[in-house]
C-alpha cells in the first residue's frame, strides 16, 4: 500500500502528525507520502480522514 498527496496540500502537518512514520513534511512545505507497512493501515487512513482538503489517497 502507498499514501500519495496530490496538489491540493495546503501544508497543515495533520498526516505527519498522525502518523509520522508514513507522511512527512517536504523543505516545499507540503506533505509527502511513502509507502505504508500493513500494521500502520488504520493510521494512514486516519490522516487520510482527517486531512482538511482530501489531498491522501491510499492505493495498493
Amino acid at each position: 500500500m502507498n499514501a500519495t498527496v496530490n496538489e491540493n496540500c495546503i501544508g497543515c502537518g495533520l498526516c505527519a502528525g498522525v502518523c509520522p512514520e508514513v507522511f512527512s513534511m517536504g523543505d516545499d512545505g507540503f506533505a509527502h507520502g511513502g509507502e505504508v507497512p500493513a500494521e500502520l493501515l488504520d493510521t494512514a487512513q486516519e490522516a487520510r480522514d482527517g486531512c482538511p482538503v482530501s489531498a491522501i489517497s491510499l492505493s495498493d
